[in-house]
């Protein structure tokens, strides 16, 4: 049977593996997130395509290192207004993008891939979430009580937290937000043989 390593540094993501009892190691991967991103702009491919891409890249380098492992990769893309958000650097940036993103709608789409020196698995999901139109004084309690852990996220929320507070509606598979679409996962890795049927 062969290990299972996770191609990120994700704490939420090792944490939902590790809670369905999956023994694996973490390994993040080592790619240039903006320029694969670029690459993909040239071409204009479509969001789905992008997140896609970003989980197969981070599990194909973390498998040339572990040739012999099982490797998951991951990646979120968030879609608003029709362009790709990328993550928020600082927790001023994170105000600026949860304003715009306050009392609208936006998609994210979560890819995950394993990949054992070639791509064995891949799958994206979508979820919709719309935020409520939400207090700047909210906002600003959210900010300091969550602080840079939100700088993570591709959206700055953790609904596993505080960040829950931020939407009216979610649309989509919980884990899927949190980062990794828990139920396909295991079950690709029961088909695989990296845990018991």
């Amino acid at each position: 049977m062969s290990g299972l390593v996770l191609a990120s540094g994700s704490v939420t993501r090792a944490t939902l593996l590790a809670n369905a009892g999956i023994a694996f190691d973490i390994m993040p991967a080592d790619i240039d997130e903006d320029e694969v991103k670029q690459e993909l702009r040239k071409k204009e491919a479509a969001p789905e395509e992008v997140a896609r891409t970003l989980a197969v890249s981070k599990a194909l380098e973390v498998s040339r290192r572990r040739p012999n492992d099982m490797v998951l990769g991951a990646d979120q893309v968030l879609v608003f207004e029709g362009e790709i958000v990328s993550k928020s650097e600082s927790l001023e940036e994170a105000r600026e993008l949860l304003m715009r993103l306050r009392g609208s709608s936006h998609t994210l789409i979560t890819a995950t891939a394993l990949i054992n020196r070639q791509a064995i698995w891949r799958y994206a999901d979508k979820s919709e979430l719309t935020m409520r139109d939400f207090s700047e004084e909210f906002l600003d309690e959210y900010l300091e009580s969550e602080g840079v852990a939100i700088l993570g996220s591709v959206g700055c929320y953790r609904l596993e937290g505080l960040g829950m507070q931020l939407f009216e509606k979610i649309d989509g598979d919980y884990f899927s937000i949190l980062g990794l679409p828990l139920l396909p996962v295991l079950a690709v890795l029961r088909e695989q043989g990296v845990v018991i049927e």
